[in-house]
């Protein structure tokens, strides 16, 4: 139970700290994020189970941001590559962003204007459950 509320504490205290570190972040647009993305950088979408089916980007890893930082073990192959985050509007990306910052991940980048800028882009969108 113990290492269960530890976990809970450490995720919180790296949200936090996140939230803090988010102004000033790099950020892409969303045609940077899909060259990005073709070159080989994981696109990395961060909202939930349930706005993901609705509609992604081809491609994309879902890790809803609640979940990051317990799962962080799981894309720390890209820790010295590009890592480009998404989400609806681009907020909970942006906290996404600055907790990889804070992990070590040396080149994670925010989408500007998330999924609602990527839809209006006119970029592909896929519906259906995620691959993980």
């Amino acid at each position: 139970m113990q290492s269960k509320l530890g976990r809970s504490l450490l995720a919180s205290a790296l949200l936090a700290l996140a939230a803090a570190a988010s102004a000033g972040l790099p950020a892409v647009n969303v045609k940077q994020a899909a060259a990005l993305q073709s070159s080989g950088a994981l696109l990395l979408d961060v909202r939930e189970a349930d706005e993901y089916v609705q509609g992604h980007a081809p491609g994309s890893k879902l890790i809803p941001l609640g979940q990051l930082a317990q799962q962080l073990k799981e894309i720390a192959p890209f820790k010295n590559q590009r890592v480009v985050l998404i989400c609806r509007s681009g907020r909970r990306s942006a906290q996404a962003t600055a907790l990889l910052e804070t992990a070590g991940f040396s080149a994670a980048s925010n989408i500007e204007g998330g999924m609602r800028a990527w839809q209006q882009a006119g970029l592909p969108v896929l519906t259906g459950a995620a691959s993980r």
